[in-house]
């Protein structure tokens, strides 16, 4: 079996890329006797590690990096979908996988597809999510197609093939689900392996700290973290710091910084906050081992990995009701309702001030992280992808 994949996105900081390079290495590495043939930018085709599988490079020039041309505000050009969809067309694969619909472009007629949708966020949150008319359509008529084309669906959890199913209008029958898992460097660190990521933070010696991983996205609701947080800090005598970790320059998707920083800024709390940037894995993971806890308080999450790695270092959460981490990292976390500040600060403020519930939430957040696998997201994956081929 030929299957052929638009590996554009393993490139991409965000969830989805995470998501296209775990389970394209956990793919590949699958017995059976199986071709896989990565469509990448002709640029991108070195960049992309040996591979423990039958794996086929092929490059395609194009006028613009894929997960560049493929944000909030920008539009892929013509020439470069066509060229993408001529390169599959040729290489006449059983079947074509997107590990994102983000990336998607034109099914070659006759071939079979596999489109990973990972939520209905932007279909249910635009105002949130597509800064404008303009993205708003080019968006909707690119998953219209996508999904019109596609043979099955493939998404992360059941939480987000009931929004799909809900908001996107797909009939469950073509919807499956494969799953998340931390990568193999979310594990617990040492006490001088966190010390030190600590102090790389900037954050003072012996500090105690609350950690948000992700974009500075409206739908993420970081600015009512920042509120909540800066309320618990006038409330105690030694309050905790907040460290944000993300990129804040390069966010190909809808930004709202400038209202994080006014928050910041009016909340009274600056000294307590600290902006990492973008964090390889080894080093969040230690940070991650020293936290009070992760803090994702989204509108939504297809399936918040974020708050899972956090998990797999024996970290607790706090999170948004709106997603299965309730049920992924039940016992290992608080979760609230998206823009309840006074929620989330009676959560933040337990985490904070209650030493053996914080112990007995990292540890059940630890045995939950540790049931989930790549492996097992590919085995669910690839049982979809031959579906589709049959």
């Amino acid at each position: 079996m030929r299957i052929a994949v638009d590996a554009t996105p393993w490139f991409n900081e965000r969830g989805y890329g995470r998501f296209a390079r775990e389970i394209l290495r956990a793919l590949v590495r699958q017995p059976g006797s199986r071709e896989w043939v990565f469509l990448l930018d002709r640029r991108d085709v070195d960049r992309i590690e040996s591979l423990e599988g039958p794996v086929r490079m092929r490059g395609v020039d194009l006028s613009a990096r894929p997960t560049e041309a493929a944000s909030a505000s920008g539009a892929r050009s013509i020439r470069d979908l066509f060229a993408m969809r001529r390169a599959a067309a040729e290489e006449a694969p059983d079947v074509l996988f997107y590990p994102t619909v983000y990336t998607y472009f034109p099914v070659p007629r006759g071939v079979r597809a596999v489109v990973t949708v990972h939520d209905a966020i932007a279909e249910r949150f635009p105002e949130l999510t597509l800064p404008s008319w303009r993205s708003r359509f080019f968006w909707n008529r690119k998953v219209r197609h996508a999904l019109a084309r596609a043979r099955l669906v493939l998404t992360v959890s059941d939480f987000a093939a009931d929004e799909i199913e809900e908001v996107l209008h797909v009939e469950r029958a073509r919807i499956r689900v494969c799953g998340e898992a931390p990568a193999h460097a979310f594990r617990p660190g040492t006490p001088e392996e966190a010390r030190a990521a600590r102090e790389r933070a900037g954050l003072p010696s012996g500090a105690r700290f609350f950690v948000y991983v992700g974009g500075f996205n409206p739908h993420k609701h970081v600015d009512v973290l920042v509120r909540a947080h800066a309320r618990l800090a006038r409330e105690l005598a030694e309050p905790p710091h907040l460290v944000l970790v993300g990129t804040r320059d390069r966010d190909a998707f809808h930004t709202s910084l400038p209202a994080i920083e006014a928050a910041v800024e009016s909340g009274g709390a600056a000294s307590l906050v600290h902006w990492t940037g973008f964090l390889a894995d080894e080093e969040l993971a230690r940070l991650h081992s020293g936290s009070l806890a992760c803090v994702l308080p989204s509108a939504c999450e297809g399936f918040g990995l974020p708050a899972v790695e956090a998990a797999a270092c024996g970290a607790p959460v706090v999170a948004t009701t709106r997603s299965p981490l309730p049920r992924l990292l039940a016992g290992g976390g608080i979760f609230v309702e998206p823009r309840d500040e006074d929620g989330l600060l009676a959560a933040l403020r337990r985490i904070a001030t209650d030493e053996p519930a914080r112990a007995a939430l990292g540890c059940a957040a630890l045995a939950r992280a540790g049931e989930l696998s790549w492996d097992r997201a590919a085995r669910a994956a690839l049982a979809a992808i031959e579906e589709a081929a049959r």
